[in-house]
């Protein structure tokens, strides 16, 4: 015969194992819920670095973009001309003239120098044959300014050009990567990169991983692709 006793026992085993069927039933989150957390965050932390100076990028590409339409004083103006002496000793190579540009200008690139070469050859001019010498061009470049040197080998003087840009190209020479050390072009890689890791998180969250859109976008991804060989081979 049951006693009380034994029917609250029951009471209290039945309680706690109805209390214990909802806790069985949480399951642990499913592969592409797991998927879509890890592509989140790293949407999230990619944009916050590419925003940092994907900004710069962006305004100095649509500045170059409408520079010819709009007439914006995007390009480097030459500031003067002006011929130096060649030393007595004259130099030894391009090379050997670059260093002493560099120490006779007080000017320190940040980029190393541009070296450039022509070798000696014959014009025809009025049915005569000339004989042009040996041609060395030298460029320091810094993002804010340039020195241009053009020296044909024997001569007593070279010629210079220095050349500033404005602000606004100042700006666009940093988005070409003119006269920039390699430290701003790993720092401008990881930004391309960034945007690119971006866009592509962005269309995978977009598409939830649901097969139909995952197709879609491949098919459509795939026409752009086609699109633009096809436009590169015209």
């Amino acid at each position: 015969m049951q006693t009380d006793t034994d029917f609250a026992d029951d009471t209290l085993v039945g309680a706690a194992a109805r209390a214990a069927k909802p806790a069985e039933r949480v399951r642990a989150p499913s592969r592409r819920a797991r998927v879509l957390r890890w592509l989140r965050q790293i949407h999230l932390y990619v944009g916050l670095w590419g925003a940092v100076l994907g900004m710069l990028f962006g305004v100095t590409g649509v500045l170059l973009n409408h520079r010819a339409i709009l007439k914006i004083p995007v390009e480097k103006t030459v500031v003067r001309a002006m011929q130096m002496q060649v030393p007595q000793e004259g130099f030894e190579s391009p090379q050997h003239m670059a260093q002493w540009l560099q120490q006779e200008l007080r000017f320190t690139p940040v980029s190393p120098p541009i070296v450039r070469t022509q070798p000696s050859q014959t014009l025809v001019l009025s049915d005569r044959e000339l004989v042009q010498p040996e041609r060395w061009n030298v460029s320091l470049t810094r993002p804010a300014n340039a020195i241009n040197a053009e020296y044909f080998v024997g001569n007593q003087s070279i010629k210079i050009e220095n050349v500033d840009a404005t602000l606004l190209g100042s700006l666009t020479r940093l988005h070409m990567s003119v006269g920039v050390n390699a430290f701003w072009v790993i720092l401008a890689d990881t930004i391309a990169g960034s945007l690119i890791l971006l866009s592509l998180t962005g269309l995978l969250l977009w598409t939830q991983l649901h097969t139909v859109r995952l197709v879609a976008l491949a098919v459509s991804t795939g026409a752009l692709v086609i699109g633009a060989v096809i436009l590169l081979l015209m």
